[in-house]
């Protein structure tokens, strides 16, 4: 499915123009003395003189303030960055005690020194959902329910009698309402792509914090209490929670290409995903699901906008109206009663998944947890990543032509071997005057298993691609596989075996394209020493035993290729629900990269084993023949299954 062209921002025009330009209007440089002491102490006075109030309700004027704030966190931002370490965790370190994450705000300090983007963006929403988290804990030393929003608990009075009112106002402008710069909530839902965050904001979030504890400290004092943390959230049961299988390097590596052409992804959100596999690779398990969970909701978000054809609500909301939750994206019905699209389209395993993950009063809920602070960072389970980047990868296929890059792959490949026959030779008398692995009898036993793989495959072709005569001819032609390759793929929701399939297909045909090129360098290289007559005997016997080789290899890698391209065609019949089926299919695929790997070697310049490779050729053509026989036996249990 093709979705919309690509998107420049998901902040609407009037909260773009609040967090990307707003701050930077007045240009006034302000003394860093104004705003902390030579000690380290913040000084509130200064900052909160520049909120504003409307006259009507007094009520903040946040426009106003944010305008007049800007040059303040400049002139913080510029003060942090002319800090070392050493002389900011002798400073401000004993002030972020109070959050129970004193490193977490060390390291968003050091983050502010690289500049990157999407690291300030990530430190950004760690730090909102620290300070969330911190600020419930000093909520409960004089009050009882804490409030789950963050804006809520902004506005309680409860912080107001241990920080002051006009402390808390300061920092609503910064985080916890929507007519602000709201920054907690545009990163965390998805909206704000990496360069439209201003690394200041940052800068000045983390300095508040440490000017928080300096407050509460005095407040602890004054008043004889102790802050008590409450206990982290720990996911229990996560062997239920298995679904996808373990993702190595190799998958990483696919994801990130992915990710790059997927039309789920937004373009401008791209650095996210890339950072998100990165901190997957590093084991950094809270971070990858922390860039990954914002990024699956504004792409579902844009997928729901267009399969419901209301393109507008892409967009940030403004304060007066709300924006599509991902509750309302998979809700069966729209607020007007209209059927929910999205659903359809996702599919109910997908739906299902969505749910129990993130919503389910019973399930992990891990998007709140992480969000709203409740979890330890460096305790988050790979269990939960792996399977949250799971299922993204499944949607990156799902809207991505990775199938395509397979065909295109065999298509590559299925050119480089029709140049085969331009190649210059040797006559053929020369070739038949050398025995060995290109003898008549061994060549007529390959062809013969061809012929025969060929037949077996007459059951998984479309009619208009029935092989009736002289298979093995009609195969060298390459209009079967060209056919083959246009044929529209089906692909479904498979949990377990998607992406496993893609990847051994994808390396099967990379593998045949190499063996080809190989084979292309090779004999036009040997053939230049044969003419010039710088070839040593046992050099010109290797190279007449390798034209009698490539006459068998032809027919061999166009077979394979034909068997690459019905796989993906039938993958969707592939991803079934018999596991141990679908474990003895996949060994059997992998036998071929095998074979495909070794006949790589083989063909190198540098071993130049060509006696080896009809011997090697043959075993690979017996198991194909099984492999055959066993995707049949597969695909007839699946179709019983399916049968009343």
């Amino acid at each position: 499915m093709s979705l919309p062209e690509p998107v420049t921002t998901c902040l609407s025009p009037a909260v773009h123009y609040m967090v990307c330009k707003l701050g930077f209007e007045i240009k006034e440089s302000y003394d860093i003395n104004n705003f902390v002491s030579k000690r380290g102490e913040v000084s509130w006075r200064t900052i909160s003189e520049r909120v504003c109030y409307l006259e009507s309700d007094q009520s903040i004027d946040y426009v106003k303030s944010v305008q007049l704030l800007g040059p303040v966190c400049e002139s913080v931002h510029l003060h942090l960055r002319s800090l070392t370490m050493e002389q900011f965790e002798v400073q401000y370190a004993l002030w972020f005690q109070w959050t129970n994450a004193t490193e977490l705000f060390l390291e968003v300090f050091d983050v502010l020194e690289c500049m990157q983007v999407t690291a300030i963006a990530l430190s950004l929403m760690k730090l909102t959902s620290c300070l969330e988290r911190a600020l419930g804990d000093v909520f409960l030393l004089i009050g009882k329910d804490c409030p789950f929003l963050l804006r809520d608990l902004l506005a309680s009075q409860e912080l107001a009698a241990v920080f002051g009112r006009s402390v808390m106002n300061v920092l609503r402008v910064f985080v916890g309402s929507p007519c602000g710069l709201n920054l907690r909530n545009i990163l965390w839902h998805g909206f704000a792509s990496p360069q439209e965050i201003p690394v200041k904001y940052c800068s000045m979030l983390l300095f508040l914090t440490a000017g928080l504890g300096q407050l509460l400290k005095r407040y602890l004092v004054q008043n004889k209490f102790s802050l008590v943390h409450r206990p982290y959230i720990t996911f229990s049961n996560l062997e239920e929670l298995d679904i996808f299988p373990d993702i190595n390097y190799e998958v990483l590596s696919l994801t990130e290409e992915l990710a790059k052409r997927s039309s789920f992804v937004l373009k401008i959100m791209l650095p996210f995903w890339i950072s998100a596999l990165t901190a997957f690779r590093q084991h950094r398990y809270a971070d990858c699901v922390t860039l990954l969970l914002p990024q699956l909701e504004t792409s579902l978000r844009l997928l729901f906008t267009t399969v419901n054809k209301c393109p507008s609500r892409l967009l940030t909301a403004e304060p007066s109206s709300l924006y599509t939750t991902l509750d309302e994206m998979l809700a069966k019905q729209l607020t007007d009663e209209e059927i929910n699209q999205l659903p359809l389209i996702l599919g109910e395993p997908a739906v299902e998944f969505l749910w129990d993950f993130l919503n389910h009063q019973e399930g992990p809920r891990v998007r709140d947890h992480l969000s709203h602070g409740e979890i330890n960072l460096n305790e988050f389970p790979r269990e939960i990543a792996n399977q949250i980047l799971g299922f993204a990868i499944i949607l990156l296929c799902r809207f991505s032509e990775e199938e395509e890059l397979v065909t295109l792959k065999v298509l590559k490949c299925m050119k480089s071997i029709n140049s085969w026959s331009e190649l210059p030779v040797v006559s053929e008398e020369q070739i038949q005057a050398i025995t060995g692995c290109g003898r008549c009898t061994e060549m007529q036993e390959l062809v013969s298993l061809i012929t025969e793989i060929l037949s077996q495959l007459q059951h998984h072709l479309p009619p208009s691609c029935y092989i009736l005569d002289d298979p093995l001819n009609n195969l060298l032609t390459g209009e079967l596989l060209t056919e083959l390759c246009g044929m529209q793929i089906r692909t479904l929701y498979c949990p377990r075996s998607l992406l496993e399939i893609l990847v051994v297909l994808r390396q099967i045909g990379a593998q045949c394209h190499q063996v080809s090129e190989q084979v292309i360098v090779c004999t036009e290289m040997r053939y230049k020493q044969w003419v010039n007559k710088t070839l040593h005997s046992r050099q010109r016997h290797n190279y007449l035993r390798m034209l009698k080789s490539v006459k068998f290899l032809s027919p061999v890698l166009r077979l394979i290729l034909v068997l690459v391209t019905l796989e993906l065609n039938n993958i969707h019949a592939i991803c079934q629900e018999n596991p141990f089926e679908y474990q003895q299919y996949l060994k059997s695929l992998k036998s071929i990269l095998q074979y495909t790997e070794n006949l790589v070697t083989y063909t190198s310049p540098e071993k130049n084993k060509w006696d080896e490779t009809g011997q090697l050729t043959y075993r690979a053509l017996i198991k194909m023949k099984t492999f055959n026989e066993r995707k049949l036996t597969l695909m007839q249990l699946t179709t019983q299954k399916k049968m009343p």
